[in-house]
């Protein structure tokens, strides 16, 4: 079957960027993602305007996804959609669009995890990137996940270890709005880090016990330490911002390198890939490409346009499970909280 000349359209709709993307026998043809900037007014994605966004802008997005990839509606094969996990309202817009498509075309429904998607999107073909090998350990970092995956089969995935309260996102985000920094806060403190000193200030590292992780009592520590430099010097933030920046980064990323060279130590696996939005952070890219040194990994990082939410790793999961025959009822329900 993989001879064929198979085509997926992809759709993703899980938080703020509703996104389409076609894929040709493992080859992305389009990647087409529509961001909402309405949620920066208020520092954080609010579910109802997000929901009516993927409302306004899925049709257009899935119409260029098409013309991008250059080909006729007709010629899909099946049609992938994100089901979960993510936010209800935005997870239904996406979920009844590629319904009713599929449906009005007669072809295959395939529901996608969005965690396996930011795992798998390693595995589309593109060139100058190579695929793990199995298994491989993956490491999920996003704003709303971070996990650490076992993976021994395409869609045979163990989660062992998960935050038990903040994804590595929102520490950031969080860090951020204290700073008064603007919204998504990452990408700043990361371009910030790069001019600090890493070691300026020291902020203690939860104790969690196994591979799972903690971000919350890392933001009370950083709140209450702001409060108190501020008290004496209220132009602290803006005298040592570089700095605060790179002692706040160098500490997520000690957090998320310990857990991930105990995973490798416990489960003997060195081949290590990252995906989700936070992989694109330049300070854990390097951490992780040290470990290749330090540890003896091999690492895998995506192309920097597959580790935020895309659809082009919808159409990859799609794609493979379409080769497995592995297709959804047309009676398919999202599902907020959906596990691996």
């Amino acid at each position: 079957m993989a001879s064929q000349n198979i085509y997926i359209l992809g759709i993703e709709s899980s938080c703020d960027d509703t996104a389409a993307s076609v894929i040709h026998n493992g080859k992305i043809l389009s990647n087409v993602i529509a961001s909402q900037k309405i949620h920066e007014a208020y520092g954080g994605v609010v579910p109802e305007l997000a929901s009516r966004a993927h409302q306004q802008n899925i049709v257009p997005v899935v119409h260029q996804a098409l013309e991008k990839a250059n080909i006729k509606k007709e010629q899909l094969h099946a049609i992938a959609f994100t089901r979960g996990p993510g936010l209800m309202g935005s997870l239904l817009v996406g979920t009844s669009f590629a319904k009713s498509l599929a449906y009005g075309l007669n072809i295959p429904l395939i529901d996608v995890n969005h965690m396996q998607g930011h795992i798998l999107a390693h595995f589309i073909d593109e060139e100058g990137y190579s695929k793990p090998p199995f298994p491989f350990l993956a490491m999920t970092i996003s704003g709303g996940h971070t996990q650490i995956v076992r993976v021994d089969n395409y869609f045979d995935m163990t989660v062992i270890g998960e935050t038990i309260d903040d994804a590595v996102g929102e520490a950031f985000d969080k860090s951020g709005k204290i700073l008064g920094l603007g919204y998504p806060a990452g990408p700043e403190i990361d371009k910030r880090a790069k001019l600090g000193n890493p070691k300026a200030f020291k902020f203690t590292k939860p104790k969690v016990d196994g591979l799972n992780f903690s971000f919350s009592g890392l933001k009370t520590a950083i709140l209450y330490f702001i409060q108190k430099e501020t008290k004496t010097n209220p132009n602290f933030i803006e005298e040592n911002l570089n700095d605060i920046c790179a002692s706040i980064q160098y500490t997520i990323i000690g957090i998320l390198i310990d857990k991930l060279k105990r995973a490798s130590t416990d489960t003997n696996i060195k081949h290590i890939a990252i995906g989700g939005g936070v992989s694109a952070n330049s300070g854990i890219r390097q951490a992780l490409k040290d470990g290749e040194n330090k540890f003896g990994w091999t690492t895998y990082v995506p192309k920097f346009e597959f580790t935020t939410d895309n659809a082009a790793m919808i159409a990859i999961v799609g794609y493979l499970k379409y080769l497995e025959n592995d297709f959804a009822q047309n009676n398919v329900a999202a599902s907020a909280r959906l596990k691996i």
